[in-house]
């Protein structure tokens, strides 16, 4: 990873600048979106023909991120290199970065698309984590689960999302059947077993770190599931003003002992007896918050191009308390009934097909200004 004093002699990259954006789904879009209006071209980079990032840009390579050969020729094209999801392999990253900046680094997309590496480094860090162990057979899980006790979580260490990969055990005898549940998610695989936290809400921070080391946090929020999968996002979270601090202080912690170019969001559990444990990071713009598109001064998504490019970090202040949904399968089917609600701000992502709990979409409702 570059030395900080090396990133601050960078010069910011000037508008008409490419950014590359490995990711073609509904946040490389938003991000695209939000480059364009400060002068910034994105070339989107990804598999999928119809993703919603390619839309929105005339600038697009459909390729797997292995073609290096595909690779080098987007690191040809572009300045700068970001990615709108974790998943992408480590070694794309460290073959672009070779060749270009690439913000955040292969650094941090190695220890947050890994569950295991990610708990260690927060416990390397003192950030609070819930209880783990590494598990490999379902004798492991057996094991661990006499230290950790009952009920845990079984997760896969890596590619999964939105509850995938996961498994939850209410005694030992459900080693077997859990193991068997989350293996089919890897050739290899490994897991991480945690142990089960009472906790009262769901909180999230998106924090922003500029080239130069300018932080940027945006207030805690309430984050409520439905399947597994965001339903609602509360802005901002309705939580103690000292537990909203630590929460901040978290992310702020995580970002610079990360030396994170670029958004990271830092998912926490605020238990019953108000303590903070960290569940997951994911070093790009979050789906809790993208609220900040129509509340605050600057958005997650901005924040990321601002960094990436090396300008100045823009104000994360909001204007407005907020109430983020995200529209699933056929919510989106609503649209023109939102539409005609004077408080809401309708985003729609440009996905054709309306599957059962796919994200289609999303509506902010701005509440009392500030």
């Amino acid at each position: 990873m570059p030395d900080p004093k090396t990133r601050r002699a960078e010069a910011p990259l000037p508008p008409g600048s490419v950014v590359g954006m490995l990711g073609d789904g509904q946040l490389g879009r938003m991000a695209a979106l939000a480059a364009a209006r400060l002068g910034y071209r994105c070339h989107v980079f990804g598999p999928a023909a119809d993703g919603p990032a390619h839309q929105v840009t005339n600038l697009s390579t459909l390729a797997d991120y292995r073609d290096e050969a595909a690779l080098a020729d987007f690191a040809g094209s572009v300045d700068a290199v970001t990615f709108e999801f974790e998943n992408v392999p480590t070694a794309t990253a460290a073959f672009l970065e070779e060749r270009v900046p690439v913000r955040p680094g292969p650094k941090v997309l190695n220890i947050c698309q890994n569950r295991l590496r990610e708990k260690d480094f927060l416990a390397s860090i003192s950030v609070a984590t819930t209880r783990y162990a590494e598990v490999r057979d379902p004798e492991g899980v057996r094991r661990a689960l006499r230290d950790l006790g009952v009920p845990a979580v079984l997760k896969t260490t890596e590619f999964g999302y939105d509850g995938k990969g996961q498994a939850r055990l209410q005694t030992e005898a459900d080693a077997e059947a859990a193991w068997a549940e989350i293996a089919t998610h890897a050739a290899e695989p490994v897991g991480i077993l945690e142990a089960f936290v009472d906790f009262h809400l769901e909180l999230s921070v998106v924090v922003a770190r500029g080239l130069d080391g300018q932080i940027e946090t945006y207030v805690p929020v309430e984050n409520h599931h439905r399947h597994h999968v965001l339903d609602q996002t509360i802005a901002p979270a309705r939580i103690s003003q000292n537990a909203a601090d630590r929460a901040e202080g978290y992310a702020r912690r995580i970002a610079e002992a990360l030396d994170l170019v670029g958004v990271i969001a830092v998912e926490m559990f605020l238990t019953t007896d108000e303590q903070l444990v960290v569940n997951e990071l994911a070093p790009r713009p979050h789906n809790s918050g993208h609220w900040t598109i129509d509340a605050c001064a600057t958005s997650q998504f901005e924040q990321q191009i601002r960094a990436v490019c090396g300008l100045p970090l823009g104000s994360s202040e909001r204007h407005s308390d907020a109430v983020m949904k995200n529209l699933l399968g056929e919510d989106a089917a609503r649209w023109h009934e939102i539409l005609a609600e004077p408080a809401a701000r309708l985003h729609l992502y440009g996905k054709a097909d309306a599957r059962p709990g796919r994200k289609m979409g999303h509506v902010t409702k701005l509440l009392a200004r500030r």
